[in-house]
């Protein structure tokens, strides 16, 4: 029985060692998930951003029908985070600053509820902190912010090759060198002492 005991006790310290307990969640939608993907992969206490669908109402919706505007659905990130090194409020600062959340279900030429600006907070705590963020960006825009502060709903992660799409294909995508490209210069340059190592070039 005590061998028992200590066999479990390993496993779940082995566990706890693999899963940073520190480690939160910020789920964040401001128009197409392959622009504001890369911002965020480039900062110091981000463990990782994944691209995803919330907010709707299908259940596992596929990219074609978020894009056709009916299932509820917003083009999202969640963005893998230590506290210790970045807040969520300063990620909501950043993501203020990294899109427009004056423009209502769109971002520049893409149109529609899919690209809507929203948080989608995890705890008040949270919920809290994303209104202090919009009353902070406020101040930075001339019209109204329109960002909705959304009820958690389920997570349905994009399909493979939208992951990290900007790293992979942004090269060679004509989107992405027009929109991408532009906003992701703009915020290294603003942010770069908030930079992983090299992420700057």
């Amino acid at each position: 029985m005590q061998d028992l005991l200590l066999h479990c006790s390993d496993t779940i310290s082995a566990i706890n060692d693999e899963v940073p307990m520190a480690e939160q969640i910020a789920t964040l939608a401001g128009g197409c998930f392959w622009c504001i993907d890369a911002v965020f992969d480039d900062l110091v206490g981000v463990h990782g951003v994944e691209s995803g669908y919330t907010g709707g109402e299908v259940i596992s919706p596929t990219y074609r029908q978020v894009c056709g505007g009916d299932t509820g659905h917003a083009e999202a990130i969640r963005v893998h985070f230590d506290p210790d090194q970045i807040s969520y409020g300063e990620l909501l600062d950043i993501f203020f600053a990294v899109h427009d959340p004056t423009q209502l279900n769109r971002q520049g030429n893409d149109v529609g509820p899919q690209y809507r600006s929203a948080v989608f907070p995890y705890s008040p705590e949270q919920e809290a902190e994303a209104r202090a963020a919009i009353v902070r960006a406020q101040k930075d825009w001339d019209r109204p912010i329109v960002t909705t502060i959304e009820p958690e709903a389920p997570w349905y992660p994009a399909e493979d090759y939208h992951q990290e799409y900007f790293a992979r294909e942004g090269d060679s995508n004509p989107y992405c060198q027009a929109v991408v490209a532009p906003k992701l210069a703009k915020f290294r340059k603003s942010y770069a002492a908030r930079l992983k190592a090299g992420a700057a070039g």
